[in-house]
C-alpha cells in the first residue's frame, strides 16, 4: 500500500518563534530548538510520534506543507502524534518519612513554585527613573574620594561632574541633587554665599542644563553648607537655631537656585513655616512651575556621619536636636506632612530610609502627595563595608534595600548607589 507522510525528520518551523531564555531574568533552559521525530505510516496504521527538543540544538523542524483539514483527518485517523513523557517525580532524599499530605485548600507557595510565576505576581517594581543621584561638588578640577563613602567623589563642577551625569542618563537615571563642599573662606554666620547667584550651585546648574536640557535637577535648600556654624540656620549667641530669619534666608536661596534652572527646589533645613514662605517667594518671582520636595520628616539621626566628612559640614557645636525630629516619634510625622501639604509641598520626604519604612509606609497611607526616601551616606557605606568585607553580597544587598523602600510606598528614592543600581537593573533587562 501506499504511504502517507506525516511528519518529515530533522525539518524545522520556521515561522515559528521561540522564547530565548536569556531575554529573560531567571529562566534559565538547555533546551534551544524543537524537532519533531518522523515515520512513513501505511494507510490504516496507527503509529505513535514522538515530538521532542533537540539535544544537539542543531535540528531544526519545517513545515510539511499540510493544511489544517489534513492535519485534522490525521488525528481523527488515530496517527496522533506523541509528546514527550510526564517527567517522573523528583524522588525525595533518603530517610524522607512517608505520610499524609496536609489536607490544605491554599498553599500560597504555588504562586511561587517558578521565576515565570514570581515575576507575574511581584506586586512592588524598581526602575532607573525611580532613582534621585545625589552628586557632591566643589570648585577643584579634579574628583576628590571621600573616605568615608567608598566610591563616592567630590566631583569637579565642570568635569568630573558632566561625566558622572552622563554615565548616569546611560543607564536612564536622568534626576539628580547637588550638595556643593564651599570653601571656608566664603562661609559666614548668615550663610549669605547660599544665594549667590555666581555661586557654586547655580554655576553648576547653568552648565548642566546647557549640556543636557532634559536633566531634571533637585537642589538643597539649607544653611549648613554655607554657614561658618555649620548648622541648617542663623546660630544666635546662646546657641538658639532662629527660625524666621533662616526662613528668610532660606527663600532667597530657593530663588537664587531657580533663577539658574533648578527644576525642583528641596528644603531639608527642618525650619517651621519654610515651604510656604519659599512657595510665596518663588511664585512672586515668576517661578510657579518650579517644585518643592519638602524633607518632611528628617529625623536627628546617627546616618548622617559621611554625608558630614563629605561637604565638611559638622555644627562647630551642640546638634540639631532642636528642629530635626526626634528618632523615638511616629505620630510627629504626620504633624510635619500636613503643614507641608497645606503650604504648597510637592513632594514629601523622609530621611533616613531603611530605619524608617514605617514613616515612609505612613505618609504613604495618609498623603495623596508623591513620597521621596532618602538611603542617607551611612546606609550605602554600611553595605560598602559589608560588601568589602565579604560579609554580604553588596549587589543583592543594595537592591534589596531599595525594593523595600519602593516597597514601604516610596515613589522615588534619593540614593547614592543610583549609577551601579541601575547599571545592574539594565544588565538584568539585557
Amino acid at each position: 500500500m501506499a504511504t502517507t507522510p506525516i511528519f518529515n525528520a530533522s525539518c524545522s518551523f520556521p515561522s515559528t518563534r521561540g522564547i530565548d531564555c536569556k531575554s529573560y531574568v531567571g529562566l534559565r533552559s538547555n533546551v534551544s530548538k524543537v524537532s519533531i521525530a518522523s515515520s512513513r505510516i501505511a494507510s490504516g496504521q496507527r503509529r505513535n510520534l514522538v515530538i521532542r527538543a533537540s539535544e544537539s540544538g542543531n535540528g531544526h523542524a519545517k513545515k510539511l506543507g499540510m493544511s489544517d483539514a489534513e492535519c485534522e483527518a490525521a488525528v481523527a485517523a488515530g496517527n496522533v502524534p506523541e509528546a514527550p513523557p510526564v517527567p517522573p517525580k523528583p524522588a525525595a532524599p533518603a530517610g524522607t518519612p512517608i505520610i499524609q499530605p496536609l489536607n490544605l485548600n491554599r498553599r500560597p507557595r504555588r504562586n511561587r513554585a517558578s521565576p515565570v510565576t514570581r515575576a507575574a505576581f511581584q506586586e512592588t517594581d524598581i526602575s532607573p527613573a525611580n532613582f534621585v543621584y545625589p552628586l557632591f561638588i566643589h570648585e577643584g578640577e579634579e574628583d576628590t574620594p571621600i573616605g568615608a563613602m567608598p566610591g563616592c567623589y567630590r566631583l569637579g563642577w565642570r568635569h568630573g561632574l558632566v561625566q558622572e551625569v552622563a554615565k548616569a542618563r546611560a543607564v536612564g537615571v536622568n534626576s539628580i541633587v547637588l550638595f556643593p563642599k564651599v570653601p571656608e573662606a566664603l562661609k559666614n554666620p548668615t550663610g549669605d554665599e547660599a544665594y549667590n547667584d555666581n555661586g557654586l550651585v547655580p554655576r553648576t546648574i547653568r552648565l548642566l542644563k546647557d549640556k543636557y536640557p532634559d536633566l531634571v535637577i533637585y537642589t538643597d535648600v539649607a544653611l549648613d553648607p554655607y554657614s561658618s556654624d555649620g548648622h541648617d540656620g542663623i546660630v544666635r549667641e546662646d546657641g538658639v537655631i532662629m527660625n524666621d530669619e533662616t526662613v528668610h534666608q532660606l527663600c532667597k536661596q530657593a530663588v537664587s537656585q531657580a533663577r539658574a534652572g533648578a527644576d525642583v527646589v528641596s528644603p531639608s533645613d527642618m525650619m517651621d513655616g519654610r515651604v510656604g514662605a519659599i512657595r510665596a517667594a518663588l511664585d512672586a518671582e515668576g517661578f510657579q512651575n518650579v517644585s518643592i520636595m519638602s524633607y518632611t520628616a528628617k529625623y536627628a539621626s546617627s546616618f548622617y556621619g559621611p554625608f558630614r566628612e563629605a561637604l565638611d559640614s559638622n555644627p562647630r557645636f551642640g546638634d540639631k536636636k532642636t528642629y530635626q525630629m526626634n528618632p523615638a516619634n511616629y505620630r510627629e510625622a504626620l504633624i510635619e506632612a500636613r503643614e507641608d501639604e497645606a503650604e504648597g509641598a510637592d513632594i514629601l520626604l523622609v530621611k533616613p530610609g531603611l530605619p524608617y519604612l514605617d514613616i515612609i509606609r505612613l505618609l504613604r497611607d495618609k498623603s495623596p502627595l508623591p513620597i521621596a526616601a532618602y538611603q542617607v551616606s551611612g546606609e550605602y557605606s554600611m553595605i560598602k563595608a559589608g560588601g568589602v568585607l565579604k560579609m554580604i553580597d553588596e549587589e543583592k544587598v543594595m537592591m534589596e534595600s531599595l525594593m523595600c523602600l519602593r516597597r514601604a510606598g516610596a515613589d522615588i528614592i534619593l540614593t547614592y548607589f543610583a549609577l551601579q543600581a541601575a547599571t545592574c537593573l539594565c544588565g538584568e533587562k539585557r
